[in-house]
């Protein structure tokens, strides 16, 4: 669906030139929601403001659905710019418009005949859920309603492609959560390809089917969100995954004089994490045997080796659709039976994070 290749930006001026990309290679398939996170000023919005021409490469090609955007121009850009909406971090809505008025004016520049205008902006709002505030002024509204409207409007024209630049940044926690399940809602019931840019990992860990890491207009690391968020590779991206997944040791557990190995009367303090297989429901043969997150393991281990587990945190959260596990835990009881846990965890797949052994 979308495809760049070589693409670079970069700004010049006296000051001196900034390279905003740098030879970025990425593609993104039909359908699926892709995610793009980074720090301020790692590159992102020029990245996505130049899929739809809004940031002219200095080098490289856009491709989108085919087209080569970075070869039109005039009346061809102007059209293919019709198969890309954009939302944005701060709604950009006409104040002295109504909500109505807002959705409409991207379909009033077409030249769209009133009637279907008024037809098409009923169904989206409807669509964003805002059907009874259509008479409204963007005053009146909240800021989640606000990027409804922007998300209503950016769907106007019946895009192929949605691009969000920061739109979830400017809001609440839980405004944020609506909005990502509308476009949950939206992709699945429109099927449209939708590139998220963000510099929040919440963000990615509950929408993405893909991510890509920029720094520095490089792209670092991409792949699966599960594979992304599981095993990250770059220390940039490792940040980005502590900052849901940290592992948070209370006071009451005295870490001074924490040991990396074993010692009498020592118990020792683990990181658990279940996983389970994004692909295991449709390639059950391809199961990797990895312990998920509604399995026993816990009981396993006091059963098996006689230890005793004390659970000092922990919590069930979801990657997109996949659900996992994750336990920090005190593992009591003899050298060889903590070792002897250890393996078993192991075997069984679990991803282990040995902290260390305290009294």
């Amino acid at each position: 669906m979308i495809k760049l290749v070589n693409v670079e930006k970069t700004y010049y001026s006296k000051a001196g030139n900034i390279e905003a990309l740098q030879k970025t290679d990425l593609e993104i398939k039909d359908g699926e929601i892709f995610g793009i996170i980074g720090l301020s000023g790692a590159g992102k919005s020029t990245l996505i403001r130049c899929i739809n021409m809004l940031e002219v490469p200095t080098g490289g090609q856009v491709f989108v659905d085919g087209k080569e955007m970075t070869a039109l121009h005039g009346t061809e850009l102007r059209k293919a710019r019709q198969d890309i909406g954009m939302i944005f971090q701060h709604f950009n809505l006409l104040a002295s418009r109504t909500v109505e008025q807002n959705v409409a004016f991207p379909l009033e520049i077409q030249g769209m005949a009133k009637d279907k205008i008024r037809s098409r902006v009923d169904e989206l709002l409807k669509l964003v859920q805002l059907d009874e505030r259509k008479d409204y002024y963007p005053s009146q509204l909240s800021g989640g309603q606000k990027q409804r409207v922007g998300i209503a409007r950016a769907l106007a024209s019946n895009p192929k492609v949605l691009l969000s630049d920061e739109a979830t940044s400017a809001l609440d926690p839980q405004t944020t959560k609506s909005i990502l399940a509308l476009l949950k809602d939206i992709n699945k019931k429109l099927n449209l390809t939708i590139v998220m840019i963000t510099h929040q990992m919440e963000v990615v860990k509950e929408i993405c089917d893909r991510v890509a890491v920029i720094e520095n207009g490089r792209i670092i690391e991409q792949g699966s969100m599960y594979k992304v968020f599981t095993e990250p590779q770059e220390e940039t991206t490792k940040e980005f995954v502590r900052t849901v997944n940290d592992i948070k040791i209370p006071p009451i557990i005295n870490t001074a004089d924490m040991k990396p190995e074993y010692f009498p009367g020592s118990c020792l303090l683990a990181n658990l994490e279940f996983l389970s297989d994004p692909d295991a429901a449709e390639h059950p043969e391809k199961k990797s045997g990895s312990a998920e997150a509604d399995q026993p393991v816990v009981s396993a281990l006091v059963k098996k080796f006689g230890v005793d587990v004390n659970i000092i945190s922990g919590k069930v959260d979801y990657l997109k659709d996949t659900p996992y596990g994750t336990l920090l835990v005190e593992i009591i009881g003899g050298e060889k039976a903590i070792r002897d846990s250890l393996a078993y965890l192991n075997e069984v797949k679990v991803k282990l994070e040995v902290l260390g052994y305290v009294k």
